[in-house]
């Protein structure tokens, strides 16, 4: 599969611009048309502070401007939660229905959200059909998929997680495939599984090799930043929701640790 078509959610937290980057440096990686989406959601903003139009402007401006300078191909689109009847994450979904990759930021602090749900970026991975990079709320990310480490638990989850991931992991230099076991020693199954998923991605060109470590599972999504940070990864490819015996999906504990604690960009798979 190749990435033809990226949608990036565009908002006016404060580190919309990061997101932006990131987004910016994949189309330009991957040869990717870019769709810059703002819905407006009818925040109410203080006398003293820009208007809502002054500040979508300026957005709009800015993504055009680094558009043209990166060279790639973009469309800005804005659309009116009110006029279309569908909340937020709905109309993200929905044009992610036409798109690749879909790139949305992480939750904000309280009192920076605005309108946006503050389970926004599980919403979107949960309906878009389509893998999801979620980028950190904090910090500036130059490099996203040179080193990768994906957290690889044998089951559809990761391997949807993995699949989708493929455009990403062959432009990699490295990447790393952590299995983490919940007991105190290692485990065999584990150590052969990685080596299996590594033989595959192998065959698809991309230099995976196998890790594992150990620890309590209540402490992986910990284990899996600390080894990011340790290697020097820039980007984190997990899996998110799984089935229940009840036939319905819930979100990891693992991911769910991740998304209130990334501190690099994680593409989550459904």
């Amino acid at each position: 599969m190749a990435v033809a078509d990226i949608l990036v959610h565009l908002d006016t937290t404060h580190n919309c611009p990061a997101r932006l980057g990131v987004a910016l440096l994949l189309a330009q990686r991957l040869g990717a048309s870019l769709t810059g989406l703002y819905v407006v959601t009818h925040h109410y903003y203080q006398p003293t502070s820009p208007t809502a139009e002054e500040r979508i402007d300026a957005l709009k401006a800015q993504f055009q401007q680094q558009v043209a300078a990166a060279g790639v191909e973009g469309r800005w689109l804005l659309v009116d939660w009110s006029v279309m009847g569908i909340g937020v994450t709905e109309i993200i979904n929905h044009h992610a229905h036409y798109s690749d990759l879909v790139i949305v930021g992480q939750t904000a602090p309280a009192g920076e959200q605005g309108d946006l749900p503050p389970d926004l970026p599980e919403r979107v991975v949960q309906g878009a059909g389509r893998p999801v990079l979620i980028v950190p709320y904090a910090g500036v990310f130059n490099i996203v998929g040179d080193q990768v480490l994906v957290a690889w638990k044998a089951g559809r989850e990761s391997t949807r997680a993995v699949n989708d991931a493929l455009p990403l992991l062959k432009q990699a230099r490295k990447v790393r495939v952590l299995a983490i076991n919940s007991t105190n020693s290692y485990d065999n199954d584990d150590e052969a599984l990685c080596a299996d998923i590594c033989a595959h991605l192998q065959r698809h060109g991309v230099p995976a090799v196998a890790e594992r470590r150990a620890g309590p599972i209540d402490s992986v999504g910990d284990l899996l930043l600390n080894h990011a940070w340790e290697n020097g990864c820039d980007l984190l490819v997990m899996g998110a929701y799984a089935h229940t015996p009840q036939k319905g999906l819930v979100l990891g504990t693992v991911a769910r640790q991740l998304l209130e604690q990334m501190t690099v960009p994680v593409l989550m798979s459904h």
